[in-house]
């Protein structure tokens, strides 16, 4: 099969659902050997674009190629496994599916669980894994048969970091096994890591091209600042902001720093469009789903809590066991006003039975912990807000009907809707976007005026603009004392943080900022012609490998290791030290020996 046979996609897609236009003139190329990213909030068409390049459905117009069946691999939002199996269950009836049988199925078998690390869990069903396993599960489940193509419908949505890296680190060995990969992510720092991405908005495509040209070609300008001029075109990065302007860059000025703000500028850009301004140079001219909700306030910039106040969290030397099972362990925590403290860690690492023994939910076994300076109780819940990982939303209920139930439980009184949902309150939650519900989850956790916001991934699976406004309100709150402890797997989320806590195996190993916790840890980035075959030569030298555009990141080995298992597969290249990322970190202390 000559290359061009084998480079497939979409040509001018339309899909329609009745008089609903999900995909409007999508062209999606997919190349052996490459990853392409589509990144975009809820409703973008993401799911759309990928059923149709899987065959699951049927375009109104344009032209869809993709190899047979045989030779396809689809991973599903909702992981593809089948729960009531175990692993090696699952395995076998997709092995049946696929035809593949005997010493080939014991051969992927072995490989796939080996790279996973499900080799441990054979006999346990897909239900009882953690959503890391179930997902590397499902991704083994769609490479079994060594498809052409690969397609995976977000198959890191609320998988911790590590178990990121392990998924990422076999996308990557697909794609230098030479399958064509397209997945569909939430994650702006993981899209960076794809050769190109394309990010749609409301069926459309609103801005494609590598991450280097995504950002280079953003209209207008996007500027770092401390006192922005427009708040309707600024968001809140940390302690600093971003400014949008249609205006063009200075003269040789670099372009935005990564994809997070280069998403939220070219939406500002289309809403501009959209709202009859001036349109900046290079910008879409196709209207735009987005609203403007939640918009920035000009509270001033505020101190990274108040050293001198009583910590509205203290937790000292605490333990938490179940039976022979330590999940928390000697762990020290405090929140103080005006703070927002990140909780960071993978699956397993005890993040979430600190967060129920904090709320008064589950006693310690051991150790101190106080909140507002005393036991936790129902008093103390009284004072906190929290938005939990399902949102603790009434489906059945309206978005109205949903405040009122939180006003009556806490003693306020008229919780306003959100200024996205205005004229939706009649709707049911069911009815809503994953972006209005999480905005009506902010909303019924702060109609009583908390002191303590406990946020448990607050922003997964939205839009870049959606989770930029988010967090606007998460730190206007701050600027007005409120203190927050915000769990989240996604890490450029962690720079909105004015403090770290990371977690592994239950203990807190590390606190700080974030360069506090990376320190000096340096990563090795290999430059070779042919990326593919590093890539295989260093994971089979069992080195933790990672894959950023075609660049191959080595992590916890030094530079001798890379070099010699380089030289074993007969390859020469560059090898040049570069920061780790806070991934990286989080992911040697999980998988590299103390």
């Amino acid at each position: 099969m000559t290359a061009d046979a084998r480079t497939w996609g979409l040509d001018s897609v339309t899909v329609r659902y009745g008089s609903h236009v999900a995909l409007d003139q999508v062209t999606l190329q997919a190349t052996p050997g490459e990853v392409r990213a589509l990144v975009g909030g809820d409703g973008a068409g993401k799911t759309t674009a990928l059923r149709a390049l899987a065959g699951a459905l049927r375009p109104a117009e344009g032209e869809v190629r993709a190899p047979s069946l045989a030779h396809l691999g689809f991973m599903p939002t909702a992981a593809g496994v089948w729960r009531d199996l175990s692993v090696d269950e699952n395995i076998a009836f997709a092995g049946a599916v696929y035809g593949v049988r005997g010493a080939t199925l014991r051969e992927r078998r072995a490989t796939l669980l080996e790279g996973t690390g499900l080799a441990g869990a054979t006999a346990r069903l897909a239900g009882a894994l953690s959503g890391g396993m179930r997902q590397k599960l499902a991704f083994s489940l769609a490479m079994l048969h060594r498809p052409e193509l690969l397609i995976l419908d977000e198959p890191s949505t609320g998988v911790d970091p590590v178990s990121r890296i392990d998924l990422w680190r076999m996308i990557s060995q697909a794609a230098a096994d030479g399958a064509a990969v397209v997945m569909a992510t939430t994650y702006l720092d993981e899209a960076e890591r794809a050769s190109h991405v394309l990010a749609l908005d409301a069926g459309r495509v609103l801005i494609e091209g590598t991450p280097a040209q995504v950002r280079a070609a953003v209209p207008g300008h996007v500027a770092t600042t401390e006192t922005p001029a427009e708040l309707a075109y600024a968001w809140r990065r940390g302690a600093s902001w971003r400014q949008w302007s249609p205006d063009s860059p200075a003269s040789g000025e670099a372009p935005v720093a990564d994809l997070e703000d280069a998403m939220v500028a070219a939406a500002f850009a289309k809403l501009a469009v959209a709202e009859g301004e001036s349109a900046p140079a290079g910008a879409p001219v196709a209207s735009s789903s987005i609203v403007r909700s939640a918009r920035a306030s000009a509270v001033p910039r505020r101190q990274t809590g108040d050293a001198d106040a009583a910590p509205l969290i203290r937790a000292s030397a605490v333990s938490r066991r179940f039976g022979d099972l330590t999940a928390v362990d000697d762990v020290s925590l405090t929140v103080l006003p005006g703070e927002i403290v990140g909780l960071l860690g993978a699956n397993g690492a005890g993040k979430t039975t600190l967060i129920r023994m904090i709320l008064g939910l589950l006693p310690a076994s051991a150790g101190e912990l106080e909140l507002f300076g005393e036991v936790p109780s129902r008093h103390t819940r009284a004072r906190q807000g929290y938005v939990p990982q399902g949102l603790g939303l009434w489906a059945a209920l309206t978005a109205r009907e949903n405040l009122d139930f939180v006003d009556a439980a806490f003693g306020s009184r008229g919780t306003a809707l959100p200024e996205a949902l205005t004229g939706a309150g009649g709707r049911t939650v069911g009815q809503i976007g994953l972006g209005g519900q999480r905005q009506l989850a902010f909303a019924a956790a702060l109609g009583h005026e908390p002191q303590l916001l406990v946020l448990d991934e607050p922003t997964s699976g939205v839009d870049p603009l959606s989770r930029a406004r988010l967090w606007d309100v998460i730190h206007e709150h701050a600027d007005r004392g409120v203190g927050v402890l915000v769990t989240t797997h996604y890490m450029q989320e962690a720079e909105q943080c004015d403090r770290l806590v990371l977690m592994s195996r239950g203990r807190d190993v590390a606190a700080g900022s974030r360069d506090d916790i990376v320190g000096g840890v340096r990563a090795l980035e290999v430059e070779v012609e042919q990326w593919p075959a590093a890539f295989r030569a260093l994971s089979e030298a069992g080195l933790l490998v990672s894959l950023a555009g075609t660049r191959v990141r080595v992590i916890g080995a030094s530079t001798g290791q890379v070099r010699d298992a380089l030289g074993i597969a007969g390859l020469r290249g560059g090898i040049h030290q570069v920061p780790a990322t806070l991934e990286e970190v989080m992911t040697a202390r999980e998988r590299l020996p103390a």
